[in-house]
């Protein structure tokens, strides 16, 4: 049985689908108006892997994730770079498109555009209207919170204590301060449409009532997001759609920050760290690993410091980085005994696959998940180290079934996808520029090496080997050859 967090209750429940065998997921996207950053890479992954893990359980997920693609950010951003609002949000829209397939994440099943749905909004405000809960002001139109008394519900907040801390700004026409934008009047310079109340934009949060009814119906199972939107933007949404239509998601689920120095990274405290930037120097991999090995509700944390060469470094990234390598090195080990292995038949599930299973299970635990994944390749290590430690069937197959599980895990988590070979030789590469090892005359030593063992000159191997590792390089013998590694 799945279970899952719900924001709302507070505490796990178990998934109850509305429809068996069938998961309907909205999640909110990303406002596309900057390069994405590793705050935005924290909830499009977490999400990725309830998609994933949901599948691989046997259930038929659509997944929604929008794109806002007009908004005040957007458009600030056009003016500031003297082109349109449209041409910024399709450079950005373009851009994240990339980082995300860079990172893993996979597109989802249906990627609505805001500007797209602008007829479909129109329609949820007239129902709102027509129920009492929007009115038209000055060329604009809002939501009137009071006529919806669960209002804070999702965020643990009442109508009495939101409407103590909130205000009119200057240039609104709201009959309450706790009364939201649904429509705004056009104004020079902005991108408009038609509507019935003029011309006008969109408010932020009607695009998500409007997409999710679009793609899901009145009513769906998990509507996800980062834990900064559920206030105001997810209290809005439950407000706006179950206003219009009397339900909306049926559970509400949260990922947690990014923290940068003790405080969220965001681009309006200045502290972000883009996706493109993490990767010129590591694996984005590395990110995603980073990024799954705490509990997606937890907060990750992201340092940033200055090495002794003065140069930007991520430490958690780097130890990130360093277990990855100690997967995949792991995996190719596996693979090279196996390719040599002749086995009868199919092995059995392994322990740590099950554990995995169940940590999943238990509200998409993927830093439990992560653990079992370790202790997989540990006990594959000692395996493959120790021939007697196993009757020979009994080892074989023992390892057989982690390769096989430690790849099922690894689709699930979105990592350890690629070739073993791949991801080692371009860590070496990244290695040997930051720490200035030349990659060429490495081989050279690796060759003079490999003479003088032909020649039984023993005593000039050793020292060719301790030489290369005081600087930094680690020798492995291999029936096939020799290889190598930058250590530290």
């Amino acid at each position: 049985m799945q279970r899952l967090y719900d924001t709302r209750e507070g505490k796990k429940v178990d998934l109850a689908l509305r429809e068996p065998g069938k998961v309907g997921i909205y999640v909110c996207g990303v406002t596309v108006y900057d390069l994405c950053h590793v705050g935005h890479a924290r909830t499009l992954v977490a999400f990725d892997v309830v998609a994933r893990h949901l599948r691989a359980r046997g259930l038929e997920v659509r997944l929604v994730r929008n794109i806002t693609d007009v908004d005040d950010k957007i458009i600030r951003r056009g003016h500031a770079e003297g082109r349109p609002a449209a041409e910024v949000a399709k450079h950005y829209a373009d851009a994240m498109m990339a980082d995300m397939l860079a990172l893993g994440v996979a597109p989802p099943d249906v990627e609505p555009r805001a500007t797209e749905h602008i007829a479909d909004m129109i329609e949820v405000i007239r129902r709102l209207e027509a129920r009492g809960l929007a009115y038209a002001a000055e060329g604009d139109v809002y939501y009137a919170v009071a006529g919806f008394p669960s209002y804070g519900a999702l965020s643990g907040q009442s109508i009495d204590a939101l409407q103590a801390g909130a205000r009119i700004e200057v240039g609104e026409h709201k009959r309450s301060p706790l009364d939201f934008a649904l429509w705004k009047g056009a104004k020079p310079g902005e991108p408009a449409w038609p509507s019935p109340w003029g011309l006008g934009r969109p408010g932020w949060h009607i695009e998500c009532s409007a997409m999710a009814h679009r793609y899901l119906g009145d009513a769906f199972d998990i509507h996800g997001g980062g834990s900064d939107l559920i206030f105001p933007h997810h209290e809005n949404e439950i407000a706006q759609s179950e206003g219009a239509y009397g339900s909306f998601a049926r559970y509400w689920m949260h990922s947690g920050m990014v923290n940068f120095g003790g405080e969220k990274m965001s681009k309006s405290l200045g502290n972000v760290v883009t996706i493109r930037r993490v990767a010129e120097t590591h694996d984005l991999e590395a990110l995603r690993l980073l990024l799954i090995s705490v509990h997606y509700r937890s907060p990750a944390n992201f340092t940033i410091a200055r090495d002794a060469e003065d140069r930007v470094v991520y430490p958690e990234l780097d130890e990130a980085e360093a277990r990855l390598d100690y997967f995949y090195r792991t995996l190719e080990r596996l693979d090279a005994f196996l390719a040599a292995t002749k086995l009868g038949g199919e092995p059995p599930s392994s322990e740590p696959a099950s554990k995995a299973d169940a940590a999943m299970d238990d509200d998409f635990n993927t830093a439990a998940a992560i653990g079992h994944l370790y202790d997989a390749f540990v006990l594959a290590n000692k395996l493959l180290d120790d021939a007697k430690a196993l009757p020979k069937a009994e080892r074989a197959r023992t390892l057989a079934a982690i390769a096989r599980d430690a790849r099922s895990i690894g689709a699930t988590l979105g990592i350890m996808r690629r070739p073993p070979s791949e991801f080692l030789v371009a860590r070496r590469e990244r290695l040997c520029v930051r720490r200035k090892i030349d990659g060429a005359a490495v081989e050279a030593r690796i060759a003079e090496r490999s003479g003088a063992r032909a020649r039984k000159d023993f005593p000039r191997a050793d020292e060719i080997r301790a030489e290369l590792k005081a600087a930094g390089v680690e020798l492995m013998d291999t029936p096939t050859g020799t290889t190598w590694r930058v250590t530290g």
